[in-house]
């Protein structure tokens, strides 16, 4: 279905090349951008990068000192993220049934990128004409119409801003699949020598993508910030207000978000269908290992860590990033008002300074001389986290000397202070998410274990037992949740920082600044989560290329916590997005008081219509979340029926003697995935934009000119609130699922094959579409709604 985007599936016989994959290559794909860039002489190229840095730094010096100061940190990151590259590049890829095996994924990977992508570009360019129309005959707020921003400028601005935040979400999805495909192969060769040198190179990949990921969120930020700066003459008499710049940047968030959730859509249904197809036939029914050779979805499934895990969590990670430092800067211009600039440009330094203190413990793992394939393994999550603790460490001292820098003010000497405390308060809680997803989903602590002891006595108490976890483990992040939020917005409120009636302000501010806190080390864990499935990838590699047990054991130990780290970046998502989602909550009410001029400070939900928005955005969420897991379902019992169908009609393939038709899987699940993103995807655009339009018009004919914008207020509240629960219950019964059944593949209760390996199996089954489809996407919606509820807000007045 997909042409030469996927492998051909045409492999001869077992008997005549047992370890080989001769036939396996396709057409590779290098994105339209890329191919341009390669085909331009080396030293026009060269002349083009200067021009483009000359201009950067033109209005970055235009515009303010700190903007050049944060675009500096941003290109040495990208120069440290070419040599990770490379770095990671120079080690061999192994034997040739290895580097066969790799390039099969990498083709299928690249493949469904392509389709998929083209897919969402097309989406984007629809949607960036509905949201041209709309500004083009939207109402202007009075600051607008005084600095003469009419319109369609208006508009312009907001379209560009928007397919720039998709293409950079775009970009930062295809570098986190670029480099897992080819870093896969590599760890997997290492692990033959040794279990630190594979953890170092995964780690150094993963590193990779995260500064490129981290960096481009942070620098496309600034370049349109300081672009429209120069553009509209900020500052100067008759013109835009500086307070006022931020607001231009939220259809970059939009862009962002919208990317974000269709990749992960896409690319988690693709992942879970092919796993769970491959792991009921493979392993339940015919009894044969994870990833072996003789599994047709085999191929599939290590395709899917690929788009599911590395590109989708490169765009989530990109859009979070993205709607903190805008919905941050949005409340920082409210300060501005009053108090220094710096408080716009705070988020920006905050995510530089990410850039520097996440390269230093990313840089920290290193491998150890001597070190051998037979030596005992030493956890490489103990590892991991030594790496996070210097990223702490160095976090706590920038983001003081960062507040102490920025925001400080003759009129609260103190306040920077309290906001250092603020950011104090963001990362304990990032760290505390962190530690409590690891205590839920990692095998050495008890619920994991208590949940692979129910699977010894059945299917249906292993389900039992993983429901009933994933339910309990919402309780503790949303404690923690519920004080950070408190504590910051205290600490905010008591800085001194008054508006002009004296009242306190800085509340707000303080919870944002809690929000980047949590952020700061934003680099770091996404290291650590491209680690997962980049672990999980050798794993596969050296299972289909028959390699020796002890090299399994290494990837084994590898791809256990690899899970563990995928959870909790999950957990410390969810956690950023909640904060972030108040926070972008507050930037809509905001927007709506501009427009309506007037006051717009509560939202009374015993008014019948508000209530109604609120079931609405609680229903939402569960209807979208039954849609996706529905998606997987779906999907994945065509290829299990395909799988079976290869199984029966040719029988030698479970005696070597036949390969299996890997292709016909992979063009299976690419197609259907493709299909079935398109329904939740829609479902969260349109929800928001019919609701508020409808109440609105309802609102006009009964003397309520705010019914819309309140309706749809109390929508985003309720779905917030239930998008964490739900996101929380799903990605920790998903991992803990998943865990269970590694633990019991260590031997423990009878080992691979037993009873309760193969009822445990069935729980990872189960938590495959919550953890790695419907999970992650929850948290991607929440702040898609958040931002386009800001974007369309004049729609609902």
């Amino acid at each position: 279905m997909m042409g030469d985007d996927v492998e051909s599936g045409n492999l001869g016989p077992y008997q005549d090349k047992p370890r080989t994959f001769p036939n396996m290559r396709g057409k590779t794909y290098t994105p339209l951008i890329f191919r341009i860039l390669m085909g331009i002489n080396v030293r026009v190229l060269v002349i083009l990068l200067l021009l483009g840095f000359g201009y950067i730094f033109y209005v970055g010096a235009s515009t303010s000192p700190i903007i050049v100061f944060v675009f500096s940190i941003c290109i040495v990151s990208f120069l440290l993220s070419i040599y990770l590259t490379k770095w990671v590049l120079s080690k061999d890829e192994g034997p040739p049934e290895m580097v066969q095996i790799s390039e099969a994924i990498r083709d299928g990977a690249e493949g469904f990128f392509r389709t998929q992508y083209g897919t969402i570009s097309k989406m984007a360019f629809l949607l960036a004409l509905v949201i041209f129309a709309i500004y083009l005959f939207r109402s202007t707020t009075p600051q607008q119409e005084s600095s003469g921003l009419g319109r369609a400028t208006s508009a312009y601005i907001t379209v560009a801003a928007f397919l720039l935040g998709a293409l950079c979400s775009g970009v930062a999805g295809y570098v986190g699949m670029w480099v897992s495909v080819r870093a896969n192969v590599r760890v997997s060769s290492a692990a033959r020598r040794s279990a630190r040198e594979a953890l170092q190179i995964a780690v150094r990949a993963g590193g990779f993508s995260a500064l490129v990921v981290v960096g481009m969120a942070v620098i496309g930020i600034a370049i349109l910030y300081s672009t429209f700066y120069v553009w509209l003459g900020v500052g100067s008499p008759g013109s835009m207000k500086v307070t006022d710049l931020p607001l231009l940047l939220v259809g970059y968030g939009f862009g962002a978000s919208f990317v974000a959730l269709f990749a992960q859509l896409g690319g988690g249904i693709y992942t879970k269908a092919a796993d769970v197809g491959a792991d009921l036939v493979g392993k339940v029914e015919q009894g044969i290992p994870e990833d072996d050779p003789r599994n047709p979805a085999v191929i599939a499934d290590l395709v899917g860590d690929n788009v599911g895990d590395c590109a989708a969590r490169g765009a989530d990670l990109f859009e979070s990033i993205a709607a903190e430092i805008i919905s941050a800067m949005i409340l920082g211009g409210t300060m501005a008002q009053r108090y220094p600039s710096g408080f716009i440009l705070f988020p920006l330094v905050v995510h530089s300074f990410d850039l520097v203190i996440s390269s230093i413990g990313i840089l920290s793992i290193r491998s150890t001389r001597g070190s051998s394939v037979k030596a005992v393994i030493e956890d490489p999550m103990t590892i991991l986290e030594k790496g996070y603790s210097v990223t702490i460490i160095l976090a706590v001292l920038t983001f003081a000397g960062s507040t102490r820098w920025l925001l400080y003010t003759e009129q609260a000497p103190s306040a920077w202070l309290n906001f250092a405390l603020c950011g104090l308060v963001g990362i304990i809680t990032a760290y505390i998410f962190v530690q409590i997803t690891k205590y839920y989903t990692d095998y050495k602590h008890e619920p994991v274990r208590t949940l692979a002891l129910s699977s010894s006595t059945g299917h249906g108490t292993n389900i039992i037992a993983g429901v009933s976890l994933g339910l309990e483990s919402t309780a503790l992040p949303v404690l923690v949740i519920s004080v950070s939020i408190i504590s910051a917005f205290w600490l905010g409120h008591t800085s001194g920082l008054v508006d002009e009636t004296g009242s306190p302000n800085g509340g707000l501010f303080g919870t944002a600044v809690a929000t980047m806190g949590m952020l700061s080390t934003a680099a770091y864990i996404l290291t650590m989560d491209m680690f997962g499935p980049i672990a999980d990838n050798a794993g596969g590699i050296v299972e289909m290329s028959q390699q020796p047990e002890s090299v399994r054991e290494i990837t084994d130990v590898l791809d256990a916590v690899g899970n563990t780290t995928k959870a909790t970046t999950k957990g410390f998502a969810i956690g950023s997005a909640a904060l972030a989602s108040f926070l972008l909550f507050s930037a809509y009410m905001d927007e709506v008081e501009s427009f309506a001029n007037e006051s717009f400070k509560q939202v009374d939900i015993a008014i019948p219509e508000v209530f109604i928005g609120g079931l609405l955005g609680s229903m939402l969420i569960f209807l979208f979340s039954a849609w996706a897991c529905s998606a997987v379902g779906r999907t994945a019992q065509e290829v299990v029926k395909e799988v079976r169908r290869q199984f029966i009609e040719r029988p030698g393939i479970m005696d070597y003697k036949e390969k299996p038709d890997y292709s016909r899987c992979v063009a299976i699940v690419a197609s259907a995935s493709l299909r079935e993103m398109i329904k939740p995807g829609a479902l969260a655009i349109i929800s928001p934009i019919v609701v508020g339009f409808v109440f609105r018009v309802l609102g006009h004919y009964t003397g309520h000119p705010l019914l819309g914008a309140k309706v749809v207020a109390a929508l985003l509240m309720f779905a917030t609130v239930s998008g964490i629960l739900m996101a929380l219950f799903l990605n920790t019964a998903g991992g803990a699922w998943d865990n269970a059944k590694k633990f019991i593949e260590t031997g423990a209760l009878g080992g691979k094959g037993s009873d309760a390996h193969k009822a445990a199996v069935t729980g990872d089954t189960v938590g495959d579409p919550f953890k790695d489809t419907a999970g992650p996407s929850l948290h991607v919606l929440i702040k898609m709604l958040a931002t386009i509820t800001l974007v369309m807000a004049p729609v609902f007045l």
